[in-house]
């Protein structure tokens, strides 16, 4: 197949985001009319690689769980991803976190290492060993029970060069430089190289944030899989492993001068890029699977991250508070601090002792360079509070789904 064989569909841009006046439902947010679109997608022409896909993902759903239909044709995507990565500009990460044990993130990672390229399995590695390892045909990383490295603050601190190699490797040409040798010269180590990392809770932010995220969760009554046995198992899926690297050595040149249209923007577009270049080089149905499983995970994360306790939290729920007093030009701080204080199912009540004060809402906005200032009230009395247009451009970029607020100039 020639490179300009290759399916490229045409992928309708985000819209404006709708009626301000009302927070969105899930059928009138820019991401379903993107999954319109998406899912209106005609099937493209078949290679031998949709059928490796298809093969692969039977065996994935044979001995796991995903939580979703979606995570399922992005584990798979993921997998046959890495056995392209000397084509790709961006390594995404496999996020596969899980609220509590025996959820399954173990088991998924023994399907990976047997399924995905060259896998250097470790526990509790240092970055200097990982980065000794990655040459410019980069291994794949697989990290188990990564909450023992990312857990608690102290440990958090203590692999901090962890971290930085799991940021820094996800772009091409981001090497780190280090003192090697009897003669102490410097030399850059490569440090590119896709990895999957499974533990209980949330990684990092800025990990999370170049991750493609499964979140896994416990098998209920009825949901039944096979046990997976590496003398008898194994076989399968190193056969498996191994044609995927035949066809992936056959699409080389292929992969390396495609450019996939996405669904998504941003580094959430370079993260899916290898995934969705994948689904393109398949065929079939899976560029509409990939680019579907694309926009309902990345918009499930930002939903989450805008309801976490950290992040743009407190913005989506200071938002909330204007539109419950009708969007007025100025809230003072007592009013915000007591709708925030008294929601039962909001973390502010439990900010401190006291729960959270003017002193701790100014700390918290700052990063947004949102500042309190002096407002008349309708007595004509001055109070200190908060101006709407000091909060909407912030709330435009980091809680656009909370009650959208309009672009300036735009009408409401």
């Amino acid at each position: 197949m020639s490179c300009a064989a290759v399916w490229r569909p045409t992928i309708t841009t985000l819209p404006t985001p709708p009626d301000p006046a009302e927070e969105t439902s899930a059928t009138d947010t820019p991401e379903a009319d993107v999954l319109r679109a998406v899912g209106a997608l005609p099937d493209a022409p078949e290679s031998s690689g949709a059928a490796l896909l298809a093969e692969l993902r039977e065996h994935i759903s044979r001995y796991a769980i995903l939580p979703s239909v979606e995570a399922l044709d992005a584990v798979t995507l993921w997998v046959a991803a890495t056995h392209l990565q000397v084509a790709w500009h961006n390594a995404p990460r496999l996020a596969i976190v899980a609220p509590a044990r025996r959820c399954g993130k173990s088991r998924l990672l023994d399907i990976l290492v047997e399924t995905v390229h060259d896998p250097l399995i470790t526990i509790n590695t240092s970055a200097s060993a990982i980065y000794r390892t990655i040459s410019d045909r980069p291994r794949t990383l697989l990290v188990d029970e990564v909450d023992t490295i990312f857990g608690s603050s102290r440990a958090a601190e203590t692999n901090e060069g962890l971290r930085g190699l799991l940021n820094a490797g996800h772009q091409r040409n981001r090497p780190v430089t280090r003192s090697a040798g009897s003669g102490h010269q410097p030399r850059d180590f490569d440090t590119f190289a896709m990895a999957a990392l499974a533990g209980i809770g949330d990684l990092p932010d800025t990990v999370m944030d170049r991750s493609v995220v499964i979140r896994m969760r416990r098998r209920a009554d009825g949901e039944v899989v096979a046990p997976l046995r590496g003398r008898r198992d194994g076989v399968l899926l190193r056969e498996i492993s191994a044609k995927l690297a035949l066809w992936a050595a056959r699409v080389l040149d292929e992969a390396k001068a495609l450019q996939p249209d996405m669904p998504v923007e941003d580094r959430a577009a370079d993260t899916w890029e290898p995934l969705v270049a994948v689904a393109d080089l398949a065929g079939g149905s899976w560029p509409r699977r990939a680019r579907l499983a694309c926009v309902c995970m990345v918009a499930a994360e930002e939903e989450a991250e805008e309801d976490s306790c950290g992040s743009a939290r407190i913005l989506a729920d200071i938002r909330r508070i204007f539109v419950a007093h009708g969007d007025p030009d100025t809230l003072p701080t007592t009013a915000i601090l007591a709708s925030l204080n008294d929601d039962p199912e909001a973390p502010w009540a439990e900010h401190g002792r006291g729960g959270l004060t003017a002193r701790g809402l100014a700390g918290l906005l700052k990063d947004y360079r949102i500042s309190s200032a002096n407002i008349r009230m309708p007595d004509g009395t001055q109070r200190k509070g908060y101006t709407f247009n000091r909060f909407a451009d912030p709330w435009r970029r980091y809680c656009p789904r909370v009650h959208p607020v309009p672009p300036p100039g735009r009408a409401a």
